[in-house]
Parts: structure tokens; sequence; C-alpha cells
């Protein structure tokens, strides 16, 4: 007599319970009984998704390709965020996925800060902001990534070496995606049950603990209770299981990042006459900010804001007019925002993942990160019959350093910024709360730029480039360059920088149009218009 598999049951569909259920599908195959129970009453806002570079390693796991998935996401790409309006000269500003060169030994963004090369830092380090303003693709028509470090930088070195992961040491690949998050889910949806994953489509009317406080069974309207060992939370700001059923403490993060609400829409865009920006953009306003992703077929934008100084409708009535036309007739969705993490994503027998376990301002596209990185270490703790405590205690301990990491670095985004035009950002130079360690950081980058040893040491996907493109945008200037650039000849750096502007201009001419890469990879020919997205999938 066999023992009886281990059950996983997933509560919650969506961008984090599939991919969930995807990747333990891939990890463990079909040794491990895995079901996911969704309701079919609770749709999504279906925005638009924008996501982090290292996305890639997800896809390289499932063995995904681009063709795989791309077309019927409505998926573009993305090689920056572009920040508008977030400092005092109100100058946009590129942080992109592209790291800064290093010359002589040191990376280019001190050289910029002695040599002042009569361009902008992003201009003057970097070939993306240049690659962006033309809305190029990352690829060449043939297929090529623009970046040549790029090419076979994710797989494993040798045969049967482990998968890389979100923290092991890797190049960052010069690209992420935007795509539709649902049409996202349903992909992996249709992986996931092919290979053995059961989908229960009901509505969960509540949560069976034991006697000892572990969750028994989720008990559904149609199916009955559906028993398990390991239950996934994946219900959103709900959290239905992890804070409803076992009443696990939620620890905001108000305080540090002051937005609580969005204003969402779906707004009409025309590839083939407009071009797609292959870039999010978060553009500062008067109580927070408006983020814009392009698909193919459409725009995702939506208004982060405070509702401490704006209230539903003013904030609507302000994004519609940042809008313009192209909101007229777009249905608007308001949603409040949960901010800040649970004191403990792993309870008993339940893990949060998702929004379920925390959220930050979607500032930089960290939403399906933290899910990425919570399945990969829920399958390095994944428990055998019986729950160790110390897996338990290391889970929780970087999910959180993660979450904890991303709130400080965004918490940056507003303190080190030089706008203070509106109550409101008068109020993140003076009222947020900045976390003691970040605050000691913040003094000594006003002697120096970041390194990798004065930035949070803990793993949360940020590394010294992403705080030396935020400060230099943000108008944050160390009070003097670094002094042994002064006993080093300047020759190199000048160079280096020379380098950039013919690498940028060769790529501008030579790459094709973000447009026109998709619609011949992907079969949307028709120059006039981009299809709509029922006739896509009909």
């Amino acid at each position: 007599m066999t023992d009886q598999k281990f059950k996983v049951i997933i509560v919650g569909g969506g961008s984090s319970g599939w991919m969930t259920a995807a990747y333990l599908s891939k990890a463990f195959g079909r040794a491990v009984d895995i079901r996911l129970v969704e309701s079919s009453n609770i749709g999504s806002v279906g925005v638009g998704e924008a996501t982090f570079s290292d996305i890639h390693l997800f896809f390289e796991f499932l063995e995904l390709k681009e063709e795989d998935w791309m077309r019927q996401c409505n998926a573009c790409y993305k090689i920056a965020i572009r920040f508008v309006d977030w400092n005092e000269e109100r100058r946009p500003f590129y942080h992109p996925f592209e790291q800064f060169q290093l010359v002589d030994g040191r990376r280019t963004a001190q050289w910029w800060l002695k040599l002042r090369p009569g361009q902008p830092f992003d201009y003057a380090c970097f070939t993306s902001p240049y690659i962006c303003d033309t809305q190029r693709s990352p690829r060449f028509m043939d297929g090529r990534v623009y970046e040549r470090k790029a090419e076979g930088c994710l797989q494993p070195s040798e045969r049967g070496e482990k998968p890389l992961l979100l923290d092991d040491p890797h190049v960052q690949y010069p690209y992420a995606y935007h795509f539709d998050a649902s049409l996202f889910a349903k992909v992996l949806a249709e992986y996931a049950k092919a290979r053995g994953v059961s989908q229960i489509v009901d509505d969960v009317q509540s949560v069976e603990l034991r006697e000892d406080g572990h969750i028994r069974a989720v008990r559904t309207r149609e199916h009955g209770d559906v028993e398990g060992d390991l239950f996934v939370d994946c219900t959103g700001f709900r959290g239905l299981l992890i804070n409803q059923a076992l009443g696990e403490p939620f620890v905001s993060f108000l305080e540090s990042l002051p937005c609580d609400s969005a204003v969402a829409m779906q707004v009409p865009s025309d590839g083939a006459t407009e071009g797609i920006d292959p870039f999010t953009s978060a553009t500062a306003m008067s109580a927070g900010w408006v983020w814009n992703i392009p698909l193919f077929h459409r725009i995702g934008t939506g208004y982060v804001y405070s509702s401490a100084y704006r209230s539903a409708e003013e904030a609507e009535r302000e994004f519609r007019g940042h809008l313009g036309k192209r909101a007229e007739n777009c249905n608007a969705a308001h949603i409040k925002m949960r901010v800040g993490r649970n004191r403990d994503s792993w309870v008993k027998n339940c893990i949060a993942i998702g929004l379920s376990s925390g959220f930050v301002e979607p500032l930089e596209s960290t939403g399906l990160f933290f899910v990425q990185y919570a399945i990969e270490q829920m399958v390095t703790h994944f428990p055998a019959r019986g729950f160790s405590e110390e897996s338990v205690k290391s889970f929780n301990r970087v999910i959180a350093d993660c979450i904890d990491g991303v709130r400080e670095f965004l918490t940056l985004h507003y303190v080190a910024g030089s706008r203070r035009d509106t109550p409101f950002w008068k109020m993140t130079k003076s009222d947020l709360v900045v976390p003691d360690a970040l605050a000691e950081r913040l003094r000594l980058w006003k002697t120096a730029l970041p390194s990798s040893r004065s930035i949070n040491p803990r793993f949360h996907g940020f590394a010294v480039h992403n705080y030396c493109s935020m400060l230099l945008g943000l108008g944050w200037r160390p009070q003097h360059h670094a002094a042994v650039l002064d006993y080093m000849g300047d020759d190199h750096a000048m160079d280096a920088f020379a380098r950039v502007q013919e690498e940028a201009h060769f790529l501008t001419r030579s790459l094709p149009s973000q447009y026109e890469y998709l619609a011949a990879r992907y079969g949307w020919l028709d120059p006039r218009r981009p299809p709509a997205a029922e006739e896509q999938y009909r």
C-alpha cells in the first residue's frame, strides 16, 4: 500500500494562484496532488501588469518561450521605467534594467558626477533611454537580443545544474514585459492543468480548522470540503485564510508609503500609428502618481494616490484631466490598497502568496516579483509530512526581508526627491517615517553614491545600480564625487561616454520598432491598426 500523495490546495486564481500552480506542477510533477480552488464570481481589474526582468527566470524554469505565451497575453517589451515630474526641475529620467559600465574599476555614475559630460546621467551612461525614446524593440528582427552579453545568461552553466533562482548571482536581463494579467493567468492555467493540476471552480464559504489550529479544509458551495496538507492563500487583499481564518496580523507601511488608493482604467491605443513605448511610466501628480503600461492593443493606466489628500471623486477628476480625450467613454475602477505585509506569511499549514502576503505601491513593478520569490522560497522550504519550525521561520524571515527591503527602496523615491510643490509632496519631505537603516544610508549617500556595501544587504531584488539611478534621477547629489577619481586620468571615462553615444546611435538605426517586431513576429501584420483582443482570441 502506497502512501497518499501530499496535497497542496491553492485558494484563489489570478496571476498569483496560477503562477504558483504552474511552478509547483513543474517542480514536483505528479508526485504532489495540487488543486486550485477559484470562484467564477471574482473578477480582476485587468489594467495590465508590468514586471521585473527577472521574470525570465520563471519562464526559463517552466521552459516557456516567448512564442508560447506573448501573443496570447497581448504582451510587449519593457526596457525601463520612465519617471516624470518627480524632481524639482520636472526633468523626466529613466530607471533602466541596464547596469552602469565599469571604467577603471569605477561605475560610470561616479565618473558622471565628476565630469558631467554635457548630458543627464541616464543619457550619458545608458543606451536604454535612446531605445525607449525611439520606441525600439530590444530584439533585432532575427530574434537576437540587442545586449549581446544577455544571450544564454539565464541558462545553467552545466548540464544537470539546478535552475537559477532570483537570489542566485546572474547577469540582469536587459528587458522585462508588459502583459494582460488576466490572459497571463489563463495561459498558466492551461500549462498547469496539462501537468496534472486540478481546477475546482466554486465559492469558498468557510475555512475549517483542526483542533491544533491548522487548516483542515476549505468548505465550498458545490464541492463540499476540499481537504489538504498545505494551503496556499492567493485570495488577494482579503487574506481569506491567513488573516481571516488564522488571524495573522497585518503590518501597515502607510507611515512610509502614503498612497492607499487607486483609480484605474483601460484606454485605447493604436500601435500602428502611435507606436508602442517599451517602458512603464510613473508620472507624479498632486497627491501621488500615475502608472502607464502599454500593451499591444491598449494601455493600462491608473492613479495611485493618498486618500488623505484626495477623495475618490477628486482623484478620478484629476486622472481624467491628465489623460485627456483618450479617457472619454472609459470606465474607472476604484481600488482600496492594503499597503504592508503580514507579520508572517507562513502560519500553521498556510502560506500566503501575492497580495494576501504583502503589497507595496507598484512604483517598481514588484507585484509579480513578490509572487515569484515566494513561490521559489516555498519550493526551497517545502515541507515533508511534518512541518519544520525552523524551516517555517526561515521562510518568514526571507520573505519579510525582501518586502521590507523594497519598502526602503520605494520610501527613497519620496524622501530623496526634490519635488515639494503640493501639500502631499511637502509631506513626503517632512512627515514620512523613514526606517532607521535607510535614514543612516541617506546620510552616507550625501557623501558618496551607494556602493554594494552601503545598500540594504538583504535580498530584495534591487542592486547598487538601481539605487544610483534613482538617486541621481530624483535630484539627490552627494556633496562631492569620489576623491579617488582625482588621482586617475579621465580619458578612459570620456571614451566610455563616447561609446555609449555611438552604440545608442547604432541601435536606434538598426533595431526595429517594438510595433514592427511584434507585428511581424506574432502575425499582427495589419499596418493600419492592431487587432482587437476579441479578434485575436476568437
